[in-house]
C-alpha cells in the first residue's frame, strides 16, 4: 500500500477562503515599449485563505477582511507603476496584502493579459502565483504614491 501525507500548503487550501473574480483594470506592464505607451487590460482572479469562523457566527464586518480593501491593492498594483513582468506585479499584491493582514494565511493570484502578440486565439496569457504568509517574514509595502 502507498502512504500520503499532505503538506501544510495542501492543508491551507482545503479551508475558508475569500474569492475575487474577475477583476479587470487598465495597466501599462510589459516589456514591449507600446505596452508601456498604450497600456492594456488586466485581469485578476485572487483567493485569500483565513479563517472566517468567527465572521461566520458573529456576522460582523470586523471580524474579517473587507473585499473592498483586497480589491484596493490589486487596484493599486494593476493601475500603479508599470513593471517589466507580470511576475513582479503579482508578488506586489502578495506582498502588500500579507502586510496589511497578518490574519491572512496565503493568497494565490492569477493576472493575465487578454490581448498579447501571439500567433493564433488566446483566452489570455498570464501567471499564477501562490504564496503564505511565511514567505514574506519582513513584508513591506508599496506606497500610495505608486
Amino acid at each position: 500500500f502507498v502512504v500520503t501525507t499532505m503538506n501544510d500548503d495542501d492543508q491551507l487550501m482545503k479551508g475558508d477562503k475569500l474569492v475575487l473574480k474577475g477583476l479587470m483594470f487598465h495597466g501599462f506592464h510589459g516589456v514591449l515599449p507600446e505596452e508601456r505607451k498604450l497600456g492594456q487590460k488586466f485581469l485578476v482572479d485572487m483567493d485569500v485563505w483565513l479563517d472566517l469562523r468567527k465572521a461566520g457566527l458573529s456576522d460582523h464586518l470586523s471580524d474579517t477582511i473587507s473585499y473592498a480593501e483586497i480589491y484596493s491593492i490589486v487596484k493599486q498594483a494593476v493601475e500603479g507603476t508599470p513593471q517589466n513582468l507580470l511576475e513582479s506585479v503579482t508578488h506586489k499584491i502578495a506582498s502588500a496584502t500579507f502586510a496589511m493582514f497578518p490574519q491572512i494565511a496565503a493568497v494565490r493570484i492569477k493576472l493575465g493579459k487578454p490581448h498579447v502578440a501571439v500567433e493564433g486565439p488566446v483566452d489570455y496569457l498570464g501567471v499564477e502565483i501562490f504564496r503564505t504568509q511565511k514567505d514574506f517574514p519582513g513584508t513591506t509595502t508599496f506606497s500610495k504614491a505608486e
